[in-house]
């Protein structure tokens, strides 16, 4: 198979589509997360960024990676493969991080 520039170029938007959708994701759940904590002194305890708004951002932002996947799709100009290895990039860079990680710490034991 020949690789093109629409290929190049779908591999691409597809991989700044996940990294964003990452950190997005990365962000909500971290800010999520801090709601359990108890709140410092004189501080009130936070408000509206619990479940139900986590819940909301991540539909939301699940609506908005389809609908600008559609629209590369339909343009004509995406290879929809390439969005596909595109969007598996950040699952390959999550799996050679834990595969690094788990090496040179079962390297690292003694005994």
């Amino acid at each position: 198979m020949v690789m093109s520039w629409p290929f190049a170029q779908s591999v691409l938007i597809g991989g700044v589509i996940a990294i964003a959708s990452f950190f997005s994701g990365h962000r909500d759940i971290a800010s999520f997360l801090k709601t359990f904590e108890p709140p410092k002194e004189g501080e009130e305890p936070k408000k509206g960024s619990g479940k139900s708004v986590y819940i909301v951002k991540f539909w939301l932002r699940l609506a908005l990676i389809a609908l600008i996947l559609l629209l590369f799709i339909r343009s004509g100009k995406a290879d929809v493969i390439g969005l596909l290895l595109g969007l598996s990039t950040v699952v390959f860079a999550i799996i050679l991080t834990t595969l690094s990680v788990a090496g040179r710490y079962f390297l690292s034991r003694k005994g």
